[in-house]
């Protein structure tokens, strides 16, 4: 059994982080000592590792709650793990087109500077502030 210090140093996250995800269900209620200190037994070592793998991946806590329901839930067949993974990941692949958007847009800012004038010039300061071109 660890203690809640123990168990963050043990994961690589904030204390305040594990208190977070038992306020929001994600982890249920540790057991307490005489003390009244949180204990953790080793499932829920193992539910926070699955937590932050999980957020490591870039889940949102909903896509996690899911995953979790359906881990808790052995005999379930894993559709729907896959059907929460498959949205994840065309989520994913939606972020990256916009940032690739996002992406050709610097580029076309970036253009706009010489890099020898003045800031008060300087294209870049200029199309962000919506002030006209400068033309030489």
């Amino acid at each position: 059994m660890l203690k809640i210090g123990e168990l963050a140093q043990r994961a690589g996250c904030l204390v305040e982080t594990i208190r977070f995800y038992e306020r929001d269900g994600l982890l249920p209620a540790p057991s307490r000592s005489a003390g009244n200190y949180r204990l953790y037994d080793d499932a829920l070592i193992r539910r926070l590792q699955f937590i932050r793998q999980c957020r490591l991946l870039d889940m949102s806590l909903d896509e996690i709650r899911r995953l979790l329901q359906l881990a808790d839930t052995p005999a379930e067949a894993c559709g729907g793990v896959d059907a929460v993974i498959d949205q994840h990941i065309e989520q994913v692949s939606e972020r990256i087109r916009e940032l690739h958007v996002l992406e050709r847009e610097l580029h076309a800012l970036r253009s706009r500077c010489r890099s020898e004038g003045l800031s008060n010039e300087c294209g870049i300061l200029r199309k962000l502030s919506g002030e006209p071109e400068q033309h030489g």
